[in-house]
């Protein structure tokens, strides 16, 4: 068994059908949490999200960080339309844009200078180890010194023999790549739904901090 998902995330059917079907469970609204818990709620803080798709991490973050600005990056034209949807009570505080984060130099079209950039469950659709270290790099070229990048994905278990697909890789390659393109605090802060034997799709992810 090959642990994977693939997408059609250009087509509006199936991101609408993809976004519907996504149940903000218990698990992944501790994810949102524990990313939201390490970010500053101050005037004129920044946040770029990374594959921002449906929008719920930024809606979470939105409501519950009050003095705090977004910006949505994505390459899918319609699941940017489903996140100006779900953040529009919002919209004095949110900007986006479309970017590839694999295909183009995504960092150069951004609207706003970030004092945190964050993900959920995208960078293991890049599918290989050199695509995600590119984007782990132009964050950290992005980032103003001593300011954070989260990172929360879907992960391959350190002790697994299951075959997963190629950007569900192990927490510990996750720390080397981040630490290898410069970053000087890494760690592993917490690990979510986790199944070594019996993993599905939706198993297995974990949140990474690193701190420029």
């Amino acid at each position: 068994m090959k642990i994977e998902a693939l997408h059609e995330f250009h087509d509006p059917d199936f991101a609408q059908g993809w976004s519907d079907k996504f149940e903000p469970t218990k698990d992944r609204l501790d994810l949102f949490k524990t990313i939201s818990d390490q970010l500053k709620d101050e005037t004129t803080f920044q946040i770029l999200e990374l594959g921002i798709g449906p929008g719920y991490l930024t809606e979470y973050i939105l409501t519950n960080l009050s003095n705090v600005r977004c910006e949505g990056l994505d390459y899918s034209e319609a699941m940017l339309s489903i996140a100006k949807e779900r953040t529009s009570n919002h919209n004095e505080r949110i900007s986006f844009t479309q970017a590839d984060l694999v295909n183009e130099l995504w960092s150069k079209k951004i609207k706003t200078q970030p004092n945190a950039i964050v993900s959920t469950w995208a960078l293991h659709d890049l599918f290989n180890l050199e695509s995600i270290k590119s984007v782990f790099r132009l964050a950290y070229e992005l980032l103003p010194e001593g300011d954070v990048f989260l990172n929360g994905d879907f992960v391959k278990p350190e002790e697994s023999t299951t075959e997963y697909e190629g950007g569900r890789i192990r927490p510990s390659e996750h720390v080397f790549l981040l630490k290898d393109v410069g970053f000087q605090s890494v760690n592993c802060i917490k690990e979510f739904e986790k199944n070594v034997h019996n993993p599905t799709t939706a198993n297995n992810y974990s949140c990474f901090m690193a701190v420029k």
